[in-house]
């Protein structure tokens, strides 16, 4: 109970960023990594997302943390696989809560997909292969100060993402990530923060995704949506691949 409650009185300390906290997914309700909860819990839970460093943000976009969270500076290089993975069905939602974003940290809101092994995602790891595709992204409205950030700054709002109807049922890796541009006017100042959830897939397609990207790989500092100063009323282009469509 010590160790809990040093963490969560960290929490509380650092409470200016944030992570997905929970999703509805299915038409079921799952309790995502608890990153001030789950290190000190025994027995260990199971969750259908992968580990996050906490509510801090990447900022080096070479590093491997970038895909699913982590904290190489502090010893923890990248995230690892989830034990369990959500029941899905193609071409239904996936609703993403947050912890109360902060209204400085204005960005977008970004989702991206990755098909696993047959044998699923609890054993794999994407590293350094371009797996990943685009099915959500929400940037600037045109050049307002309403981004894909502001609706997560009232307590109780998600993020919506939909599976794309026509992919092969099976295994998936979801990333879903904010970027904060507060200072992203000089570079690199953009942050990422970065988390990923298993999906069993079923009622889709024969798709297959083409023109993937990699994390890292898929962006870099020099991108207009990475270095951007969100202070002028200048249109937005969100960074990444073009979203996948059916």
């Amino acid at each position: 109970m010590k160790y809990i409650a040093s963490a969560l009185a960290f929490a509380s300390a650092v409470a200016a960023h944030g992570y997905v906290t929970n999703a509805t997914i299915g038409g079921k309700d799952y309790v995502f990594y608890q990153p001030y909860q789950d290190p000190y819990m025994n027995p260990k839970v199971d969750r259908v997302s992968r580990p996050v460093q906490g509510n801090g943000p990447i900022e080096n976009l070479d590093l491997i943390d970038v895909q699913c969270g982590g904290y190489t500076a502090g010893g923890i290089k990248g995230s690892t696989p989830a034990a369990l993975h959500a029941d899905a069905t193609a071409g239904s939602n996936v609703q993403l809560f947050w912890t109360l974003w902060p209204d400085s940290h204005v960005g977008p809101s970004i989702t991206y997909m990755a098909k696993c092994p047959d044998s699923g995602c609890n054993n794999w790891q994407p590293e350094s292969s371009a797996v990943w595709f685009k099915v959500q992204e929400q940037g600037r409205d045109g050049t307002s100060n309403n981004w894909g950030t502001t609706p997560l700054m009232k307590a109780g709002a998600s993020v919506t993402y939909t599976i794309p109807k026509c992919i092969a049922n099976g295994y998936y890796l979801v990333r879903h990530e904010l970027i904060a541009l507060h200072a992203a006017y000089k570079y690199p100042g953009a942050q990422s923060y970065p988390g990923c959830h298993q999906l069993k897939v079923t009622g889709g397609g024969s798709t297959n995704p083409s023109g993937l990207v990699s994390f890292p790989g898929a962006y870099k500092g020099s991108d207009p949506g990475i270095t951007f100063d969100s202070y002028k009323p200048l249109p937005y282009t969100v960074p990444g691949p073009k979203k996948f469509t059916c």
